[in-house]
């Protein structure tokens, strides 16, 4: 683990899948936005001149496609759809699998940091689709807390095959992976396309392949949190090519009530909003899913434990912890052996 005393640049390895070259010649730099999964995408493409419609509707199609499997906020997905399923078992779709059989693997290596099924205690605090907590009233009693978490536990599931077996009740909170999942799925889609030089952000999370005409990558700066870093710090820039970069930060998404702010990241050990000395983790990852759930997982973990975790693991991450003084940026191994030291670079 390092603190980080000054800007630094994170040239992580190469990734490729398949060669790695420059945009042909006449393709232009495309920059497209639009709205989903209740934040902003921005895609940045080198692209034959015109193809923007195309690219635009390529986005929205794989951002409808995760929001139809995963957003409990449409009536009519397919976790809405379990949601009311009293059985106890359905059916799962294979785009449904494509993310929760490896959130399942992740949860369980992260001794359940990072877990799907906190749907009831999400909703609970104020963060699911019944709304904000109205702000006069009592924060979340003991005997409510103990329900929800009676009804929330990845331990409480059992796959087999496409099969799920679930308590009924049982509510599923994809908030910390779907908006990564879904930038992968484009990527992929811009991929298979022969769009191979782009980068593609959905609320933060973001994918870059490829490389620019001038033959560098994209590089992406992490965030400082409100009040910024102690001493005029900044924090790294990454470069990346077939990596994904995910942020997860307490300060993004929370409420206020008796003085104290409460934090949209629910610690599935206590079913209350987790609470430590970390602003904001960011994970660099092959996938952004993993990066996205990895991101929630160390947040939850805290500095010491998450820090720890990340060093047995090999994961390359980015702390950014306060102090008595200001926050400050520490990494891990798996990142400090990316870091260059050409301080002319």
């Amino acid at each position: 683990m390092q603190t980080l005393s000054r800007s630094r640049v994170i040239l992580p390895p190469l990734v490729a899948r398949g060669p790695v070259l420059p945009p042909p010649p006449g393709w232009v730099e495309t920059r497209l936005v639009g709205e989903t999964m209740g934040t902003n995408w921005l895609l940045i493409a080198w692209a034959p001149p015109g193809a923007g419609p195309g690219l635009q509707h390529l986005v929205e199609t794989e951002c409808a496609r995760v929001i139809a499997l995963f957003s409990p906020w449409a009536p009519e997905s397919e976790v809405s759809r379990l949601h009311r399923n009293r059985a106890g078992a359905a059916e799962l779709s294979d785009g449904f699998l494509a993310l929760l059989t490896p959130l399942l693997q992740l949860v369980s290596e992260t001794g359940g940091a990072s877990d799907p099924t906190l749907g009831a205690l999400v909703d609970l605090w104020g963060f699911g689709p019944p709304g904000p907590r109205p702000a006069h009233i009592p924060l979340p009693q003991p005997p409510e807390i103990a329900q929800a978490r009676e009804l929330s536990g990845h331990a409480r599931l059992r796959l087999e095959g496409t099969r799920l077996h679930f308590p009924p009740g049982l509510r599923f909170d994809f908030s910390g992976s779907a908006k990564g999942h879904a930038v992968d799925l484009v990527s992929a889609r811009l991929t298979e396309a022969g769009i191979g030089s782009h980068l593609i952000e959905i609320g933060g999370e973001f994918y870059g392949r490829g490389l620019r005409p001038d033959m560098r990558p994209w590089w992406v700066g992490i965030e400082s949190p409100p009040g910024g870093l102690r001493n005029g710090q900044r924090p790294p820039v990454i470069a990346l090519n077939g990596w994904g970069l995910a942020s997860s930060g307490d300060y993004r998404r929370g409420f206020q009530h008796g003085g104290r702010r409460y934090a949209h990241t629910i610690d599935p050990a206590t079913g209350w909003p987790a609470e430590n000395d970390l602003a904001s983790v960011s994970v660099l990852a092959p996938t952004v899913m993993q990066a996205d759930a990895l991101a929630t997982a160390l947040l939850v973990l805290g500095a010491v434990r998450g820090m720890a975790f990340a060093r047995i693991a090999g994961i390359a991450i980015v702390m950014i912890r306060r102090g008595p003084e200001g926050a400050v940026t520490e990494v891990s191994p798996a990142l400090q052996e990316m870091l260059d030291d050409d301080p002319q670079r």
